[in-house]
């Protein structure tokens, strides 16, 4: 039960960080978006899907996990995407950098696939839980680069005060 309850608060804390990080105000409604951009409602309920799949997903990892080296090797894969998912949105909104975002981004879907075939041996249906991630990332990943391409040059370099 803890390991449910703690999947289960650091995936709120994740969900809650990356809305309160995103702002959908005139700069980001100003920029040119591709064709095939998502209404800007999907976003939430898309991510909280995938949140509650990767929260699942930790927990069958880490009781699939045979000793305290497995449960580490889940803990790190599932800190380094924690982090990786928190920046961002920071990157993206709070200092308008789709550039740094698309960068970041690359980094992000590593995690997600690391995740994705680094869960396989303590669960393969953790494993298949991240195919969902995996592809929302890589298609968030051309959302990004189609900002970025529309849009660029990027110069802001701090946050609007």
């Amino acid at each position: 039960m803890a390991t449910i309850a703690v999947a289960a608060v650091l995936t709120l804390i994740l969900a809650g960080a990356g809305g309160a990080l995103t702002e959908v105000g005139p700069w980001y409604r100003a920029l040119r978006k591709p064709r095939l951009q998502p209404p800007d409602w999907l976003f939430g309920p898309a991510w909280t899907v995938i949140l509650t799949m990767a929260a699942a997903a930790g927990v069958l990892a880490w009781r699939g996990a045979p000793d305290a080296a497995g449960r580490t090797q889940v803990a790190l894969l599932f800190g380094v995407n924690w982090v990786l998912h928190l920046l961002w949105s920071p990157l993206f909104f709070k200092f308008k950098r789709p550039d740094w975002a698309l960068a970041e981004n690359a980094f992000l879907w590593l995690s997600v696939l690391a995740l994705f075939i680094g869960l396989r041996p303590y669960s393969v249906t953790a494993s298949w839980l991240f195919a969902p991630y995996l592809l929302w990332v890589s298609f968030a990943f051309w959302l990004n680069w189609a900002i970025v391409r529309l849009n660029a040059p990027f110069t802001r370099t701090a946050p609007a005060t």
